[in-house]
């Protein structure tokens, strides 16, 4: 009895330093790196920018028309840094590609989250298709939530042949967005393939409506306390 207690107390502890090495591990992870290095669940964030943004809490799935079409895993999706004048975001790129007469579908989500103090203002979205000259299409569709009260931000959509290669969309300044990507890709005649896509915010010193609030506020009782002063000073 004895001695299995000791073994068991053994393993539990022995089970307890792996756990505790394994969530130490969980943390910053240097880009460019694997997007399953940064899934929901791992504990993992990536910072990007001087005054970096965080993008954490990555999903991704996918699916085939017909189911046995080839697909990526997010193995084989790369992300890395994304930089444009202000704009600081993440890259997305991997062979994605719908044969002739397929279709396929990936849906990707993640957190990105402004510095302390900061608001994220702008959302920009690009990438980079080819039909081979037949008759597929690609298109990238997105749905941005500011992630802290579940309100809709806006939608940005980016598709080729036709429509545009890029899209940007403005707002009040906020926190944290959720961000919800849809990437279908129709094979058509030759093929659609899709490698890159870009995904670029812009932060900064934008204050949010509880902050000119208490602006509001102050300066109020700012013109009051004036008031009074001038009364006692006359009186």
């Amino acid at each position: 009895m004895t001695r299995r207690f000791l073994f068991l107390a053994l393993a539990a502890g022995l089970l307890t330093v792996s756990l505790g090495s394994l969530e130490a591990r969980a943390g910053q992870i240097p880009l460019p790196t694997k997007l399953d290095q940064l899934l929901t669940g791992t504990g993992n964030f990536a910072l990007v920018g001087p005054e970096p943004d965080r993008f954490s809490d990555f999903t991704f799935s996918a699916s085939a028309i017909p189911p046995s079409t080839p697909v990526l895993v997010p193995s084989q999706v790369t992300v890395s840094e994304f930089h444009a004048g202000i704009e600081n975001g993440i890259t997305l790129s991997g062979a994605m590609f719908a044969p002739a007469g397929t279709i396929v579908d990936y849906a990707i989500t993640y957190l990105v989250a402004a510095p302390a103090g900061l608001s994220i203002f702008d959302a920009t979205l690009s990438g980079v298709f080819s039909t081979f000259g037949g008759t597929g299409s690609v298109s990238v569709g997105e749905t941005l939530f500011n992630a802290d009260t579940g309100a809709l931000i806006g939608t940005m959509e980016i598709s080729s042949p036709p429509g545009s290669v890029s899209d940007t969309l403005n707002f009040a300044g906020v926190s944290r967005i959720l961000v919800e990507k849809g990437i279908l890709l129709n094979g058509g005649s030759n093929g659609a393939s899709i490698s890159i896509i870009n995904q670029g915010y812009s932060s900064g010193s934008v204050p949010e409506p509880a902050s000119m609030a208490m602006l509001g506020i102050g300066l109020t009782g700012l013109l009051t306390f004036r008031r009074f002063f001038r009364r006692t000073s006359v009186a």
